[in-house]
């Protein structure tokens, strides 16, 4: 897997990754909303337990907290946008 950070501060973090067919991250969760697309190539997104297959061109919500974990049913590639609530000023 190769990942590249295009945006990182405390509200937003975009990262583009390219995963290999089998690659997989394990379960984890995170302090903020996740949203990923897929634009090459099909993954699996487990969220909350629950397996998502996300093709090229569909996206898939991570809500925060929720355990989720990724896994690469081909090649693909993902951009990922995570915002983090606590980050914006109110």
């Amino acid at each position: 897997m190769v990942s590249k950070t295009l945006a990182q501060n405390k509200a937003v973090s975009v990262t583009l990754s390219a995963f290999n067919k089998g690659k997989e991250i394990g379960t984890h969760d995170s302090t903020g909303d996740a949203m990923g697309t897929v634009p090459v190539g099909v993954s699996r997104f487990t969220v909350g337990g629950k397996s998502h297959i996300v093709k090229a061109g569909e996206t898939l919500v991570m809500p925060a907290t929720v355990p989720h974990a990724v896994y690469g049913v081909e090649a693909f590639k993902r951009m990922l946008m995570v915002v983090f609530l606590d980050g914006f000023a109110l």
